[in-house]
């Protein structure tokens, strides 16, 4: 794991193309103690040992069914869908094990971040390899790498000389061909040495969704309740015509037993 040296930093954003709806500002001061996290998300190999060591079953795998993203389902298409994302099917027999649901694999995805995990299956691998899912504040001040008020983990530039930084969707969303996920240490990695910050897939965190902040927190743990879970970086099908939450600042939330193809989370623990 990473060490991050803890201390005070700018958490949230005011970014022109922000989401504010979404609680990304203000900025304010927010003090953190040290604390370690995962250099990249949980991949498919090791939550298969975790899997293997106890016998956990998914959420997905009980219910029988999770999200896909449409272009890529092998079958097992459902009438079940998510209002204003036409792209997402429900999909049966799609589970961490055959993210497209049936017929599919993840044989050569071993180094790829697992998917189709809901918060409550991400928990349970965390406490099991004696972790925890990171706070909101603690993802943040590791995704920023040392910077401040930068938009994203390597600068202002979403593609430095041309180059790029992240798995986002590239060409006009949703029709252009995508690869989907991408192996957990693509890219490089931000000044703390975390990868895939942004896009690749979502992360959970630890934290109740909210929206009101105070000008500082001192080790701030989110709402004591709530309804939903923040998720944080974006994934492969974020793209700027309609979701630029790859963006350091921005965030989201789904329901704890949520899963879907784009989600998946890294673990962080005690110094």
């Amino acid at each position: 794991m990473v060490r991050i040296p803890g201390g005070t930093f700018l958490m949230g954003g005011d970014d022109p193309d922000g989401r504010p709806d979404d609680g990304e500002g203000p900025v304010r001061e927010v003090r953190l103690d040290p604390f370690l996290i995962d250099p990249a998300c949980v991949t498919n190999a090791q939550f298969a040992t975790f899997v293997k060591e106890t016998g956990y079953v998914t959420e997905t795998e009980r219910i029988g069914w999770s999200f896909v993203f449409h272009p890529f389902a092998t079958g097992g298409v459902m009438d079940a869908s998510v209002p204003g994302a036409p792209w997402w099917a429900g999909v049966e027999g799609a589970t961490w094990r055959s993210p497209e649901g049936p017929g599919s694999s993840i044989g050569d995805r071993q180094n790829h971040p697992v998917v189709h995990v809901s918060w409550n299956d991400a928990t349970a691998y965390a406490t099991w390899a004696g972790k925890r899912l990171p706070t909101e504040a603690e993802w943040e001040m590791a995704a920023r790498g040392g910077l401040e008020r930068k938009k994203y983990p390597w600068g202002d530039e979403l593609a430095p000389k041309g180059r790029q930084r992240c798995n986002i969707w590239q060409g006009r969303f949703p029709t252009a061909p995508s690869k989907g996920t991408m192996p957990v240490k693509s890219f490089h990695p931000n000044g703390y040495g975390l990868y895939n910050v942004s896009g690749n897939v979502w992360e959970w965190t630890a934290d109740w969704w909210g929206t009101t902040w105070e000008d500082f927190a001192d080790n701030p743990t989110g709402p004591a309740e709530g309804g939903a879970k923040v998720i944080r970086g974006g994934s492969y099908m974020c793209h700027d015509s309609y979701c630029n939450r790859y963006r350091v600042a921005a965030r989201t939330s789904n329901t704890p037993d949520s899963a879907s193809g784009h989600t998946g989370f890294r673990c962080a623990a005690l110094v």
